[in-house]
Parts: C-alpha cells; structure tokens; sequence
C-alpha cells in the first residue's frame, strides 16, 4: 500500500485550564482560573511519524516585562514515532513549549508512552530549567479509558512526580517527589453537531513545595475537524 498521511485539527473551551494537577491559583505553574480557549492540529503519517501543534490562553502574564501584559500564551509543538511490538503500543517524541508574553518558560520534554488495551503508560522527562520545572523533572502517568452505555465515555488519569532539587529559576524544592492528581473524566457527544461535552473531576495532590492542591471540576466543550 502507498504511505498515507492525515490532517487532524481540534478546538475547545474550557472552564478553567488545569496543568498537571496544579489547582491553587497562588502555585507555581497554575494556568488559568477562568475559560479557557484551546486548540490545534495533528498530522499523522502511515509510517507512525506524526507531528502537531496545541495552544491555549492563559490567565497570567510576565510583569517583569517593560510593557507588561496581562495574559499570555501557551504554545506546544511535538512530533515523534508510534509503532507496535507485539500488543503494545509504543510512541516516543519530543514537545517544546513555547510562550507568548512569558519569559524564561520554554522548555522541551522527552516522552515515552506504552499503551496495551485501555491502559496507557506515560513518562515525561524535561531537559532544561525553566520558571515551572527544572531539569531533571520526571512526570509520570497512568491513563485508563472506557467507552460506556449510551454513548458515554470513561477517562482516568493518575499523575505523579519525582523533582529534581533545584534550577536556575526554582532554587529549592521541598518534596523529591509526590502524588500530583487524579483525573477523572466523562464525556458525551452534544446531539448531532460533532461536539463534545465533558466534566472533569480533579483529585489534587501536591505542588514540588509541598503545597495542597485543592479539588476542582472542569467543565469543557470541543471539537474535531
């Protein structure tokens, strides 16, 4: 058969943008406390080279600016190669995230997801010291999903982290690691109209000064092109 590829795009909103489990607004790395727009788009290759783009507002900017704004931009653009051996499912790649209005924030991860079934394991591990991480940092998953009556579906995820100590931008950190959150999702297609409506509770645990997260739901709405 002929290599084939495929362009994929999504767009969304949702009522508050949540990273990794970080709720409280006064911690280091929280998004946005009010909606949120997102979206972007994929394009995948038969080969299992694939390469996308993921973008969301935000609800901070960078005061240390000489015209300060008051919000920024998140930017994130991947790529790498899914493949098989046997019944697991592999991917590899690289995401750089770049900000808008933002400095000292653009960092570029190394993941590696397996997945077998509904089970998928994830491991991010980022490379260079920024204003949310440092280099070192390893965030580990483990996601479940599950189709259920009535069009219904079912997404879990557990997230955890090991810290590195400390960074250019993050001097001392308290917890050499710690339960992150739980994420537990349920969405519905909206009638006809090709979107999606979810709600998403958020079981916070701890930020790397060992803060309490506090728990939140998140209302959201997308849809694919």
């Amino acid at each position: 058969m002929p290599a084939q590829a495929e362009v994929t795009g999504n767009i969304g909103v949702v009522s508050k943008y949540v990273l990794r489990g970080i709720t409280n607004s006064n911690s280091l790395g929280a998004e946005n406390d009010g909606a949120a727009v997102q979206g972007g788009f994929d394009w995948s290759h038969s080969s299992g080279v694939y390469l996308g783009y993921w973008g969301s507002s935000l609800g901070y900017g960078d005061a240390t600016k000489p015209n300060p704004q008051t919000t920024g931009f998140e930017n994130d653009i991947y790529g790498g190669y899914k493949f098989k051996a046997g019944p697991v499912s592999l991917d590899v790649g690289l995401i750089q995230y770049l900000y808008t209005a933002i400095g000292h924030s653009d960092g570029l991860e190394a993941v590696v997801n397996a997945g077998i079934g509904p089970v998928t394991l994830g491991v991010k591990y980022l490379t260079n010291d920024v204003k949310w991480g440092n280099q070192g940092d390893i965030y580990a998953t483990v996601g479940y999903s599950q189709a259920l009556p009535s069009d219904f579906k079912f997404a879990g995820v557990f997230g955890y982290y090991i810290y590195k100590d400390s960074g250019e931008f993050i001097p001392a950190t308290v917890e050499s690691s710690a339960f992150r959150h739980v994420d537990l999702k349920l969405s519905h297609p909206l009638g006809k109209t090709g979107a999606d409506m979810s709600l998403t509770y958020i079981v916070g645990g701890q930020d790397r000064q060992g803060l309490d997260q506090s728990n939140a739901i998140v209302l959201g709405l997308s849809t694919g092109f």
